[in-house]
């Protein structure tokens, strides 16, 4: 490995995520530019356009990050160069999408509540008299084929890189039908003169927000005050972790073990116990059955407490 922070193995696939996150920003935008263009006074249409926008902020943060992590350089400083930079910019993600989940269903649950009755006007195009509603209704399916196929790409190299940020856009990428299904239920809603149907997939769509907000900062809040390894998409522990506790529990069953994650790198602690007599580099202690070695960055030692010791 050289200077930088990321392990030599996942150089090519980081190149490969990095250029399909350009193209998730282009994509994302022109979704932005369309839906902005027939919002009209449709709480689902400014809700899902929020939404849309706030996709932006993993796809950025994921690639600031990966700038970071690429040209990296030890320091006195920063030692460990930037190996958490990911994990900082993912609960900088789970904030933003936690923060705007919770005021979009509260905006829902203000316009639900006070029986607000939003209308779709017309709008003259070549002479004429549209239904505005159409207009939103192909924007809205519009925004589903882009992140749909974008999102199946990036869930391969979010796992490969053992990225939890790069996982989270995937997932909500994958899962943005939700978001394209509940706004074209409220646009037909009010096409048929349901008032209420606006405000309520309004409220759907904040609700898929906040719930993708809270388990993203449950993961990146474990992680930055050196919690056990998260899974990638839950706040659940690490299958690699687990399996890394068994093989060094065999091997050292006396030692009291601990693992934290640094970004997408573990480092291991065993306690009460003397290290072997024979060199080993950290990869010897991750398990034969898993090809993914360049996880385990560091394991330490810390021997017992002699007598002599305690002073």
């Amino acid at each position: 490995m050289n200077d930088s922070s990321l392990p030599d193995e996942l150089r090519q696939t980081m190149a490969r995520a990095v250029r399909l996150e350009y193209w998730n920003i282009f994509w994302t935008l022109t979704i932005i530019v369309t839906m902005g263009l027939v919002l009209g006074q449709s709480e689902t249409m400014k809700t899902a356009w929020i939404e849309d926008t706030l996709g932006l902020v993993p796809p950025i943060m994921f690639l600031i990050a990966a700038h970071m992590e690429r040209h990296a350089h030890r320091s006195r400083r920063f030692p460990f160069g930037f190996e958490r930079v990911n994990g900082l910019g993912f609960f900088v993600a789970a904030v933003a999408l936690t923060a705007v989940g919770a005021l979009l269903l509260y905006n829902a649950a203000v316009a639900l509540c006070s029986a607000e009755h939003a209308t779709v006007g017309s709008i003259v195009i070549l002479g004429h008299d549209i239904w505005l509603g159409w207009l939103m209704i192909a924007a809205q399916l519009y925004s589903l084929i882009p992140p749909l196929f974008i999102g199946r790409k990036e869930l391969p190299l979010a796992e490969a890189l053992n990225d939890k940020l790069l996982h989270t856009d995937a997932l909500m990428n994958k899962a943005n039908w939700l978001t394209g299904a509940a706004g074209l239920a409220g646009i037909i809603g009010l096409g048929l003169g349901w008032w209420w149907a606006d405000s309520v997939a309004a409220a759907i769509i904040s609700i898929d927000v906040l719930n993708d907000g809270i388990k993203a900062l449950r993961s990146s809040t474990a992680e930055l005050i050196d919690g056990a390894p998260r899974a990638l998409s839950s706040a659940d522990l690490s299958e690699d972790a687990q399996k890394l506790c068994d093989r060094l529990k065999a091997e050292f069953p006396d030692a009291t073990i601990r693992l934290r994650e640094t970004g997408r790198l573990i480092r291991a602690e065993l306690h009460d116990t003397h290290p072997p007599a024979e060199c080993r580099h950290p990869r010897y202690y991750w398990p034969e059955s898993e090809d993914r070695g360049w996880r385990l960055a560091q394991v330490s030692f810390i021997p017992p407490v002699e007598e002599d010791d305690r002073g």
